[in-house]
Formats: C-alpha cells, structure tokens, sequence
C-alpha cells in the first residue's frame, strides 16, 4: 500500500499532541484546588472573554472549588464584539457562576485621548493590562485569587501582554498547547459556539490571534512540540 510521506510526520506528531481528557482533566482539577488552598484561599476571580481558553480555566475552576467559588468577569471596551459576552454569558449560565460585567471604556478613553493616534498593538495591550487591573482589584475584594488562561503556545510564541493576560496567581493552562486546550475543552463540555468560533483576544475589531500572528495553531503547535518537548535543533 502507498505511503503519503508528505503527510506521515504531520500525523506522528498530531498524535504525540494528543492527551487522554480524563486524567488531563483531573490532574488540572486537583492542581487548581490544591494550589488554590495551600495559601489559605477557597475562590478565584478570571475574566471571562468569551473565548475558549477562560470557559475552559472557569469549567475546572468550578468543578475544584464549586462555582459558587469561581467570579467570572466580562470587561467590554465599547468596540468589543457582542458575540464575546453573549459566549461569556453562555458559560456562565451552564455553570452557574457568580458575575460581573465593568465596561472598561471610561479607564481607556483618557490615556487614548491624551495621546491620540495609537497603534492597535498598543491600544490592545492597554486594554489586557486595564483588564488585569480590574481582575485583581476584584479579587481584593473577593478575598480570592486571579486565576489566569494563558496556554502553552501563547507563551512560548510570546503571545501574552505582560502585566496583563500573562499575570495571574495561578496558571491551569500552562502546560497544555492550543490544540490540546481545544481537545479538553471539547471533552469537559465547552459550549459548541465558544469551541467553534476563531481565536481572538478581542482588542479591535475583527482581530484573531492567527491572523495577527501569520500562523496557524494547528501547525504552530507542532513545530513547537519538536522543538521544546522533543528538542530537535531548527533544522532538524
């Protein structure tokens, strides 16, 4: 029988990619709850942007702590696409957690006024960081900690905005690639609007993270699993 060599090592590698969703899922529950209590808390506070990665940190956030004990945010800046808090809330009601929702505009409005033309990159991480801002002066008043939603391809591509998405107490997506966050977000029962949309951070109109970035996560994930996991040299 022939082989399709062009397409075998793409395979190989989708397949080392792969995770098994029970004990993935276990393992990030006890990992949340046991990180979470060590320090004396027994709640957490994320924003919730409507995209995958926040539902699935907020889906195990509820089932180690109870979703009474996950705050879920929604922070619009007046360009925000409606889709992203009608996902938002979409999860929240699933889950049944308690929310917020705090128009972050009238922080934004002064600063991108003083300095007028500002580029989208730089508005969008003001926006990240203003986000944070409220995230952790919520999680004061909570007496909770920030649980974050950064995965492992956003950070290794440098993908995150210091002091904003990439700040959080603690991390449950850390070590799991893109593909893999959509895999378990599948198995833990993601709603199918949140798992089907593209990826976006939501800082401008019509922004994705693969159209910014010129590459695909799909194919992204497994060059950096050669080059990380297996660590194979560029060539190679």
């Amino acid at each position: 029988m022939a082989t399709d060599h062009a397409t075998q090592p793409e395979r190989g590698v989708t397949n080392r990619l792969a995770i098994h969703p029970d004990l993935t899922k276990r393992l990030l529950v006890e990992f949340i709850r046991n990180e979470i209590r060590k320090f004396g808390f027994n709640r957490v506070v994320l924003g919730l942007s409507g995209g995958i990665d926040s539902a699935l940190s907020a889906t195990l956030a509820a089932e180690a702590l109870g979703p009474e004990n996950v705050v879920a945010l929604i922070l619009p800046y007046k360009t925000s696409s409606p889709e992203s808090e009608g996902h938002a809330r979409l999860l929240i009601e699933q889950l049944g957690l308690p929310h917020d929702k705090i128009d972050i505009t009238p922080m934004a409005e002064p600063l991108f006024a003083h300095y007028g033309e500002m580029s989208n990159l730089r508005r969008g991480n003001v926006l990240a960081r203003l986000r944070m801002v409220t995230v952790f002066d919520r999680s004061s008043g909570e007496n909770a900690l920030v649980l974050g939603t950064s995965n492992k391809t956003e950070y290794l591509l440098g993908y995150t905005t210091w002091y904003g998405d990439s700040a959080a107490s603690i991390q449950p997506l850390g070590d799991l690639y893109k593909t893999q966050v959509r895999a378990l977000s599948k198995a833990v029962g993601v709603p199918a609007p949140i798992l089907e949309k593209k990826p976006s951070a939501d800082l401008w109109p019509g922004q994705t993270d693969e159209q910014e970035m010129g590459l695909q996560y799909d194919l992204v994930d497994q060059v950096l699993y050669l080059l990380v996991d297996e660590r194979l040299d560029p060539e190679r």
